[in-house]
């Protein structure tokens, strides 16, 4: 019988001719130790590292010859014997197989997290990054992206972006991997291309969502940097009502700036934007309008647009909030108070919520 063998030197499919032999003699099915022992024989050639195609073909092959012994009724029944002898084997080899892959992708998921959260021994997660196509001893930048549904692991939507990214630049030093519902790609800090065009089918995929990139930081400490700056980039864009599906971390540093001494950022807002509570309607109309002021450029016609109001509305208004905080919004020294305080109402969501 042609018999592949194992690494380790013995046979993958031991004893099936014997099996087929007494099954064909008596004519009676395989007894369940003799299936136990063909799925073991499978999950050992699994381990192995042997197809199953190839494996198929010796059993084939091994129950020709033994039809070649076989007469009358015994032979009839080898095809019987044939189909449940290479069904057990073939479970067993399947099983194997999905305990692999269950296992790899748990060390892969451990992996991420410790990557992105900084934790283990630094050497040994440089490591283990090789395993999964990273060099660490190299800049890397993240980027971030999430959508209307949560982005997961082996989904169609994570399939058809890591298609399109393969497909345009081939198998590079590239993680894509899936946490909290999000869909993160860390590259090497020199390929740009690659995260914006990772971006550019991330944004398409889910009609809608929006991508943070990093900046790029060397070691193993730089991807929780960059990984914790598009998080950052991703918040901050959700509070201040960014527009725009990709953000860059380095052109939003001001926020975290800003955000970083809490009192004095609430101090800020509530002296400089606090009169506009004494106006009738509270000062959230307010507040909108010089929103819509600043995101305009300070062009009153398009901030009345945008608001659905009349230009003698909106001037109406910007006069208003002169006389009640003292602030013109036209003068550029005032201008620059009022715009400061009003991205702080924003990144603490005044006046909606209490300084």
């Amino acid at each position: 019988m042609a018999e592949r063998q194992q690494a380790g030197g013995g046979p993958l499919v031991e004893g099936y001719a014997r099996i087929l032999s007494d099954t064909c003699a008596t004519g009676r099915r395989l007894s369940r130790d003799e299936l136990a022992a063909l799925r073991a024989q499978g999950e050992r050639a699994a381990e192995a590292g042997a197809g199953l195609r190839a494996l198929v073909r010796d059993h084939l092959t091994a129950a020709q010859e033994v039809r070649a012994q076989l007469t009358g009724a015994a032979a009839d029944h080898l095809l019987i014997a044939v189909t449940q002898a290479v069904d057990a084997f073939a479970e067993g080899h399947e099983r194997a197989q999905r305990l692999a892959i269950r296992k790899e992708e748990a060390a892969r998921r451990e992996f991420v997290d410790d990557l992105l959260h900084g934790r283990s021994d630094t050497g040994r997660l440089a490591e283990r990054a090789e395993r999964f196509g990273l060099l660490l001893s190299h800049a890397h930048a993240v980027a971030v992206a999430e959508g209307p549904e949560p982005y997961e692991d082996g989904s169609a939507v994570t399939r058809g972006i890591e298609s399109a990214l393969i497909a345009r630049f081939g198998h590079r030093r590239i993680l894509l991997t899936t946490k909290n519902g999000r869909l993160i790609c860390v590259a090497p800090g020199d390929q740009g291309e690659f995260l914006r065009h990772f971006a550019k089918h991330a944004y398409a995929a889910t009609e809608g969502g929006r991508v943070a990139i990093g900046r790029a930081h060397p070691g193993v400490g730089g991807v929780v940097q960059s990984y914790e700056e598009a998080l950052n980039a991703l918040e901050f864009a959700a509070r201040m009502g960014l527009d725009g599906p990709v953000l860059h971390a380095a052109d939003l540093l001001v926020y975290p700036v800003l955000a970083r001494d809490r009192g004095a950022m609430a101090d800020l807002v509530r002296t400089v934007l606090g009169p506009l509570q004494e106006a009738r309607g509270g000062a959230r109309p307010l507040v909108d309008t010089l929103m819509a002021y600043f995101d305009s450029g300070c062009v009153a016609a398009e901030a009345a647009r945008r608001l659905s109001l009349s230009v003698r509305a909106m001037t109406y208004r910007l006069e208003r909030i002169h006389r009640l905080t003292g602030a013109d919004p036209s003068d550029p020294v005032d201008r620059y108070t009022l715009q400061t305080a009003v991205i702080g109402a924003r990144l603490l969501d005044w006046p909606d919520q209490p300084l």
